[in-house]
């Protein structure tokens, strides 16, 4: 009996240690630019950057070097691209012209990834912390304002 309870008390234990649910805008599932998955839980207690962007946008194509290079940079950042507001082909297009391959890019044809985190124009960076806050910022920052706001997201140690 002694032993049953004691299993018993190792399994609620155990059940207290489970990790608590991602906040709900993290709570995705899309395809990238090449078709694979992405689930945007997957962000979730870790330093992010999402950008979202459009092919045909000119500050997201004057940026987009800039956004590679930080990436480059940041390894301890996960860096997201999220296109929408164009064709799959115009996406690939874009990624390829910029020689973006270090972090993947979403095809968020239908925009819902866009609307889960409130972006309403292009571009926009979402700021991801540890603790799962997002900080938005529209517009296009100078690349030492972007290099600064990346590395604020990494806790230092």
């Amino acid at each position: 009996m002694r032993i049953l309870g004691l299993l018993l008390g190792i399994l609620l234990l155990a059940g207290c240690a489970e990790k608590t649910p991602p906040p709900e805008k993290f709570q995705f599932t899309s395809k990238t630019l090449d078709g694979a998955e992405f689930r945007g839980d997957k962000l979730a207690g870790q330093p992010a950057v999402l950008w979202f962007w459009t092919p045909w946008c000119p500050s997201c194509n004057a940026e987009a070097e800039t956004v590679e290079a930080l990436a480059k940079r940041h390894d301890k950042v996960q860096f997201v691209g999220v296109a929408a507001e164009d064709q799959l082909d115009a996406m690939k297009k874009f990624v390829a012209d910029h020689k973006m391959s270090s972090f993947p890019h979403l095809a968020d044809l239908d925009g819902s990834v866009w609307k889960r985190f409130g972006v309403t124009a292009q571009p926009t960076f979402a700021f991801v912390s540890v603790d799962g806050s997002v900080e938005l910022l529209i517009g296009s920052p100078t690349e030492e304002q972007l290099d600064e706001r990346v590395s604020s997201l990494v806790p230092k140690t």
